[in-house]
């Protein structure tokens, strides 16, 4: 990501502010007129012009103004965000939600509902479910010439079968080998910990190296199913009524998948090690049903512990200054509150 220099960096959070604002694209005798940038409206444009080479915005039509591309978005909010604290009535309004009744999914569901309401966004969460639970021992068994058996033990006694393909060449020796190295590298990990944990490097014959790999994402994927909860959402209909998705029949279908794909959403809600921000925005996210879409996700906690985590979700021209804190706000009021009855 190319540096800007000070006039780029003012034009292009003016392009966001108003791009955000009516859902119109912007043009250089709107931002001459509005704002003081100290220069003719033509440099204004070859500003713009410039701005859309680096990448940073893009012209949906040829003779219309420019919008904010994905990479725009990235850079206004890692350098250019002055996020606003939210007022003391919405704080209010949050922080109450997350009181409302002793139990988890009550929190949530009113938690969401409020910062739904206030931002006209669609929110969700998700808690993690036998969050503590450690791996036991992993067993590797071959049952022919083409497949082998996972069977995953967790310090619950719950027990995890899986069906893998054998990789070609794959020797007694290698079963061993990867039995061996699995048990070392898994035994007393959380078994929260595979979700979000690349496999790590190994060296050996190609049939371990591949052995590895399928068993590690095997454990990713047995991880998400034990310890994933039921998705709470709210405001869907919000989404319906952005300008964006209105005039595009086709990102109407894509946000129905997208809510029907539960995994994917959650995935998106709960993040990855290799996508540790707390802002993922249009093309960074792994499912293509979700790159019409930014996310503003945050964890919260009982305690030290890891209990889920919650999202707004919303077209790439969404409102980042605000919807960061208001998320953040929701999080911590959730962290308290469930530490307070939980912890």
């Amino acid at each position: 990501m190319s540096d800007l220099d000070a006039r780029k960096q003012s034009i292009l959070r003016s392009v966001v502010f108003e791009y955000v604002t009516t859902a119109e694209p912007v043009g250089s005798e709107i931002l001459s007129q509005k704002y003081e940038f100290g220069v003719k409206s033509a440099t204004v444009r070859n500003e713009l012009a410039d701005l859309a080479e680096l990448g940073y915005l893009e012209q949906p039509h040829t003779s219309a103004g420019r919008i904010p591309s994905d990479t725009g978005y990235r850079y206004y909010v890692d350098r250019l965000i002055v996020t606003r604290e939210p007022e003391s009535g919405t704080k209010q309004k949050v922080k109450g939600a997350s009181e409302e009744g002793d139990a988890l999914h009550t929190m949530l569901r009113e938690t969401t509902r409020a910062l739904s309401r206030l931002t006209h966004l669609l929110t969700a969460a998700t808690i993690i479910r036998d969050a503590n639970v450690t791996v036991r021992t992993v067993i590797l068994s071959a049952i022919g010439p083409h497949q082998a058996l996972v069977v995953l033990v967790l310090s619950n006694g719950h027990v995890e079968n899986r069906m893998i393909e054998a990789p070609p060449g794959l020797t007694l020796q290698d079963l061993g080998r990867a039995n061996d190295w699995i048990n070392q590298t898994t035994a007393f990990k959380p078994i929260r910990w595979f979700a979000k944990t690349k496999a790590p490097q190994v060296n050996g014959s190609p049939a371990f190296e591949k052995l590895v790999s399928v068993v590690w994402n095997t454990l990713r994927s047995v991880s998400k199913e034990v310890t994933r909860s039921a998705l709470t959402t709210e405001g869907e209909e919000f989404l319906f009524a952005q300008p964006e998705f209105q005039r595009d029949a086709g990102a109407l279908t894509e946000i129905l998948e997208a809510l029907k794909e539960g995994d994917g959403l959650i995935d998106a809600i709960t993040g990855h090690a290799d996508q540790p921000t707390a802002v993922t925005i249009g093309k960074e996210h792994r499912q293509e049903s979700l790159r019409q879409f930014s996310v503003v996700r945050q964890s919260f906690y009982v305690g030290e512990n890891e209990a889920g985590a919650i999202a707004l979700i919303g077209p790439t021209r969404m409102p980042y200054e605000t919807s960061i804190p208001l998320v953040n706000l929701a999080a911590q009021a959730l962290s308290d509150a469930l530490t307070r009855f939980f912890g």
